[in-house]
């Protein structure tokens, strides 16, 4: 197998639990890697290896029967000819769900509490009485109702909110009892312009580079606040920004941005409407240890030639 990661991150110290039926390499240096791929039966793919080192890897993984990717998204893989093949692909759907969820939560309690405000006047030294929103009676907007969406619906359900959630396939969710409807792509506007929060919860793929624009957010109600914890370039950031700065919307909580990192200067620092975070929602304490865990359930299955778990659509990307 081999490991491309940094050989110093924390999560590795779980690898020697394969046991003697594998033996791996971690590396996340171009040529060694160039030079392991050939005679790597799996590639593991962690948060320490460069998306330049992983595709040279797999150009040259002749005898690669199964690749994982410790991260959830995987548009980075799908730039290879790993796409047409019969490899399978595996990656970590499900290990970030649940800090995810409660990011979402802490978003629109951010807003609805106006907490920026609150910390402004304290820092002033300010007695600043003002009213505050509650999120009971609210509804959220979820576009991609996978693990994440589903995370911070069960969250937001606690809270007394209606759920809308949004999905290719809407056939996907019979039986689902935690959104109060599921509506298909088509509905996107209708959903833009009914909710008070919009979340994002995709992966990266074709179809979802761009799927806010001027359109979409033109759509929200001037109260209404977005949320994108999928992937960067689901939002159009220059109608975005614009949106912002003319308050079309009340704000915005970006937790993944089309360049990363943000940046130096970059305008989302420095607008007052803006949550930002550094691609960090997720990263709690435990959060390599628990996609590692992911891997070597999946690794057990491989083993024991059972169907592998996590399975990437490569057809949708």
């Amino acid at each position: 197998m081999l490991v491309i990661a940094d050989p110093a991150d924390r999560y590795l110290s779980l690898l020697p639990s394969l046991g003697p039926a594998v033996t791996y390499e971690v590396t996340k240096d171009l040529a060694r890697a160039e030079e392991l791929a050939p005679s790597a039966d799996i590639i593991l793919t962690g948060v320490g290896g460069s998306a330049e080192v992983v595709k040279a890897a797999i150009a040259k993984a002749s005898k690669l029967q199964w690749l994982h990717s410790l991260s959830a998204g995987v548009d980075h893989l799908m730039a290879t000819h790993l796409r047409q093949s019969d490899i399978p692909v595996t990656n970590a759907k499900g290990a970030y769900s649940q800090s995810l969820g409660e990011y979402c939560l802490a978003a629109m309690l951010f807003f609805a509490k106006s907490l920026r405000r609150m910390q402004a006047s304290q820092a002033a030294g300010k007695w600043d009485v003002f009213d505050v929103e509650m999120l009971e009676g609210r509804t959220l907007g979820i576009l991609g109702y996978g693990d994440i969406g589903k995370a911070a619906a069960r969250r937001a359900k606690a809270f007394d909110m209606k759920i809308i959630a949004l999905r290719r396939r809407p056939e996907k969710s019979d039986g689902d009892n935690i959104a109060d409807e599921i509506w298909g792509m088509d509905r996107k506007l209708e959903l833009m312009s009914t909710c008070d929060y919009v979340l994002l919860a995709m992966p990266a793929t074709p179809d979802t580079k761009g799927i806010v624009g001027a359109t979409e957010l033109r759509a929200m109600k001037p109260e209404g606040v977005i949320i994108n914890l999928g992937r960067g370039n689901a939002i159009d950031e220059k109608s975005l920004i614009v949106a912002l700065q003319e308050k079309w919307i009340r704000g915005a909580a970006l937790d993944v941005f089309e360049v990363e990192p943000l940046p130096d200067g970059h305008i989302f620092y420095k607008l007052d409407n803006i949550l930002v975070s550094a691609h960090t929602a997720d990263h709690n304490s435990t959060w390599m240890e628990d996609s590692t865990r992911i891997f070597l359930k999946n690794f057990d299955r491989f083993i024991n030639k059972q169907p592998l778990e996590n399975l990437v659509d490569k057809g949708v990307g």
